[in-house]
């Protein structure tokens, strides 16, 4: 494969933080510059806490994506109709037009989604009706799926299901659009997909016998990581775990879906802590940390051959950082997976550090940081100084030459893909981080760029350098 470099961008950073006219502007600027990925958060309707990764479905887009622009273009909202509720007058409005080609596109979405789409519609409605309670707190008919209780709300309902469905819609229509766009562009739209999903989600709900969660709907056993780099007392997700031998009696057939879904969206996807798949830290739920957990064997090999012969090629990268043992690097290994090789972690121990560019593999991506760490002016604020000493030793360069040494040596590097987050490309410091793990703060998530901090140069600075690195 040829040597790309990618922008580390979610569509909430956008100024817009919506997929209109600002994420077509960004699909032109990344093509000017000679960028050929975007990479992206998970795009599901995030749950508390605003995080991508504890989406309340594995399939559904996240509604406060789609764009209002977008949604007067396609005639479905009046230019002046700014006020909270624009979404549902868009959807109203669409429901209320009869006929036209709009309605076969959307009965063909409905085709396309009969797996999942009537299921979240349901969870969505009747979580608002319970006051946004989880599905393990509402009335039992309903909490246990029983067929006599699921007939009445579809019956009773039909018309708040039917704006679920229609506002999943328009999210598709735009996402499509984006994605032609870029693709047209020759930019490769690259996801990801969290390995767990939430336990306050329509597929635990859907199915919790795929889940180690109870009769009641309370998990048995959680996930989580043992105490590392990040917490001392490791981190607790609490999100159930698989019951991996459920899923592999039929094919994985659940996991087929969802990576069918996600190769629907994007070009590429990382599988978020992938070394879950090959054993993952098990706690039990009664346990408020993550320190007495334990490793259990998962079917990696044989859940990859599974997508390996579904889709008979494999676009994923596996996020394999944290605590990772041969066993899961063979795995990684045996599937041509390109794993992660962050840059700032690879300063203020030996020449061994495995993410020291000379000890990079081409079948690799190179990240300066990734949404998890500070930007890269942040960490250098942070780092000690015989580690400043040694950023500024082994990239051969004074202090004042940051954020862009470190772009360029990600850029420099064998890693056949190279991933900057837009951050460190506009040289922005910590103020502009876009998450940091383990701490519930108010600006996790937030953080938006402008258009004003895009300096005209930028473009060809950009251009320049991918050239210069093989990269354009």
């Amino acid at each position: 494969g040829r040597r790309r470099a990618g922008v580390l961008l979610h569509p909430t950073s956008l100024p817009a933080g919506d997929l209109g006219p600002d994420a077509h502007r960004f699909v032109d600027w990344l093509a000017e510059a000679g960028f050929g990925v975007w990479q992206m958060l998970p795009l599901g309707p995030p749950g508390a806490g605003r995080s991508p990764y504890q989406a309340d479905s594995a399939h559904a887009g996240n509604p406060g994506l789609i764009s209002r622009q977008g949604l007067v273009e396609s005639g479905w909202l009046a230019p002046g109709d700014t006020d909270g509720v624009w979404l549902e007058r868009a959807v109203d409005a669409f429901i209320a037009a009869d006929g036209g080609e709009e309605r076969d596109s959307y009965a063909a979405f409905l085709e396309q989604t009969t797996t999942w789409l009537d299921d979240y519609a349901r969870y969505r409605v009747v979580k608002a009706r319970h006051d946004d309670r989880p599905w393990w707190a509402w009335e039992a008919p309903l909490r246990r799926r029983e067929p006599g209780a699921l007939t009445t709300l579809d019956r009773e309902s039909a018309d708040e299901l039917e704006r679920v469905r229609v506002a999943q819609w328009f999210f598709e229509r735009q996402w499509r659009a984006l994605r032609e766009h870029a693709n047209g562009c020759g930019i490769k739209l690259f996801g990801d997909m969290p390995i767990f999903v939430a336990h306050d989600s329509a597929e635990v709900w859907q199915r919790p016998d795929l889940f180690t969660v109870d009769a009641d709907g309370q998990p048995t056993e959680v996930a989580g990581v043992p105490p590392d780099y990040f917490s001392a007392t490791g981190q607790r997700w609490g999100n159930p775990h698989y019951d991996w031998a459920r899923m592999e009696q039929d094919g994985f057939r659940w996991w087929v879906r969802r990576m069918a879904s996600q190769l629907e969206l994007f070009d590429l996807v990382r599988i978020d802590h992938f070394r879950g798949l090959e054993s993952y830290w098990e706690i039990r739920a009664d346990e408020d940390t993550a320190m007495h957990g334990h490793w259990v064997k998962a079917p990696g090999t044989a859940l990859l051959q599974t997508f390996r012969d579904t889709f008979h090629q494999l676009p994923l990268v596996a996020e394999d950082l944290g605590i990772i043992t041969d066993e899961v690097e063979a795995l990684r290994d045996r599937f041509d997976l390109p794993g992660m090789r962050i840059l700032q972690f690879a300063f203020g121990s030996g020449a061994a550090n495995p993410y020291l560019p000379h000890n990079f593999v081409p079948n690799a991506v190179a990240y300066t940081g990734t949404h998890d760490n500070n930007t890269t002016l942040g960490w250098l604020e942070e780092l000690d100084d015989a580690t400043r000493h040694h950023v500024q030793e082994y990239l051969g360069c004074p202090g004042d030459a940051f954020p862009d040494a470190l772009c360029r040596a990600a850029l420099a590097s064998v890693a056949r893909l190279a991933v900057l987050p837009m951050q460190d490309i506009l040289r922005l410091g910590a103020e502009h981080r876009m998450n940091a793990p383990g701490q519930s703060n108010s600006s996790n998530w937030r953080w938006r760029f402008s258009w004003e901090q895009v300096d005209d140069g930028t473009v060809e600075e950009y251009r320049h350098l991918l050239e210069l690195y093989g990269r354009l």
